[in-house]
């Protein structure tokens, strides 16, 4: 049979083809909402104007001189591009000057974009006409004050200095928070490192259980980055929802909090993976909006071959899955200064962040950009197999699996999670 996946999100948004043996017994386990239909200009226009418990952008703009936009890096689906133009008029309409809107790249601990990456976040026109900044979690930074868990907010200087403070990003599932999107956009996004790591070490230590992928009703990471959302004073939020393409399907923009709580809500439909996959021989899952994160697909892949809880009475060790990854990423994986490894047999402060259980799961990574340090954002990169096209892949596992292997295909595993 042949399954078709999203593919190359930034570099033309097309399709793999996929052939498996007629003879697997194949599932397609899609999110929810892929398929919703993308909004046009005026849909995005309304919700813009229309924000959930906030004035008007352009109010807020009223009698304001500078004004300093932040979006999330290429590691996210969201089209800035889209959104940006509305923003802009909207500063325009309230009395800012074009000369005075800045832009800045909320890369947390990722590493700093160029030109190009700019070029595709912000589209051709607004990089020619506004000055555009990477965040530097090292240097240039302001205290702004403490949340209640410890955490001393430092945040980039340009937006701690802007009389009008606007955030662009979007909500996908997300393996520490819950749900991306809301306050990440400042904790970590424009943070410095020491608040970075001191709210991924320290808070998470809190309470790790209330912590994951979908968790999000009493996530103390999620308290601790709304707590720094308002002491960063962020005026006016803007998230988005997306499809199985990285198209924009809904639009919340507002206050901070009260916006991404109603985006979130929708998230948790619109991400829940269906049919939910459990036990399963083979997982393959596409790391479509996220191929340069690909670890974030190992492990929704991972969960996909685990049976559900055994009777306690059943001592037989549990069965050995195996895990095919498309990270088509032609950048290679994200330089991140927190998780990373920074040389052969060490990394950044959370370095690393996880290490594959082998003797549950075999990881096979499909890498057509490969390089020799793809899969060091795990402790032991040297068990992942790897390969660069689908027919070689599809060779090693046809050594391992006939008839009847039970197999769950994940179209968008960086971005969808499992609701049971």
């Amino acid at each position: 049979m042949k399954v078709s996946l999203p593919q190359l999100l930034w570099y033309g948004n097309t399709t793999l083809e996929m052939d498996l043996p007629d003879d697997w017994d194949v599932e397609l386990c899609p999110m929810r909402g892929a398929k919703r239909k993308p909004l046009n200009v005026k849909e995005m226009e309304d919700a813009i104007h229309n924000p959930i418990g906030s004035p008007r952008l352009k109010e807020l703009a009223r009698n304001k001189k500078t004004a300093v936009i932040i979006f999330d890096d290429i590691t996210r689906p969201t089209r800035v591009y889209e959104l940006a133009p509305i923003v802009i008029r909207e500063l325009i309409a309230g009395g800012i000057d074009e000369e005075d809107i800045t832009f800045v790249c909320a890369l947390g601990t990722h590493g700093a974009h160029t030109f190009h990456e700019f070029l595709k976040k912000l589209g051709t026109e607004i990089v020619q006409k506004f000055r555009v900044f990477n965040h530097n979690i090292y240097e240039n930074c302001v205290e702004v004050g403490t949340t209640s868990r410890g955490t001393k907010m430092m945040i980039n200087r340009e937006f701690a200095q802007a009389d009008v403070k606007v955030g662009i990003g979007c909500v996908t599932a997300h393996a520490q928070t819950g749900f991306s999107g809301g306050g990440k956009i400042i904790l970590p996004g424009i943070s410095h490192i020491d608040s970075i790591s001191h709210y991924h070490l320290d808070v998470e230590a809190l309470d790790p259980d209330s912590t994951g992928l979908g968790k999000f009703d009493h996530n103390v990471l999620r308290f601790d980055i709304e707590e720094a959302a308002r002491l960063s004073g962020l005026d006016f939020k803007v998230d988005v929802i997306v499809n199985d393409r990285g198209a924009t399907t809904a639009v919340f923009a507002g206050d901070v909090l009260e916006e991404h709580a109603q985006a979130v809500k929708l998230a948790k439909d619109v991400y829940a993976t269906e049919p939910r996959p459990r036990g399963k021989d083979l997982a393959i899952a596409n790391a479509f909006a996220k191929p340069n994160e690909m670890s974030i697909a190992i492990g929704l892949g991972f969960l996909s071959t685990l049976s559900p809880l055994k009777e306690e009475k059943d001592s037989s060790p549990p069965k050995k899955g195996k895990v095919v990854v498309v990270a088509d990423a032609p950048e290679g994986q994200v330089v991140h200064y927190l998780l990373g490894r920074w040389g052969r047999n060490y990394g950044g402060r959370q370095y690393p962040v996880w290490v594959l259980p082998s003797d549950l799961v075999d990881v096979i990574v499909m890498a057509p950009h490969l390089n020799k340090n793809f899969g060091d954002w795990v402790g032991n990169p040297e068990v992942i197999t790897w390969r660069q096209d689908w027919e070689s892949t599809m060779d090693l596992l046809k050594e391992s699996f006939g008839a009847g292997t039970k197999v769950a295909v994940l179209p968008t595993a960086t971005m969808q999670y499992f609701d049971s």
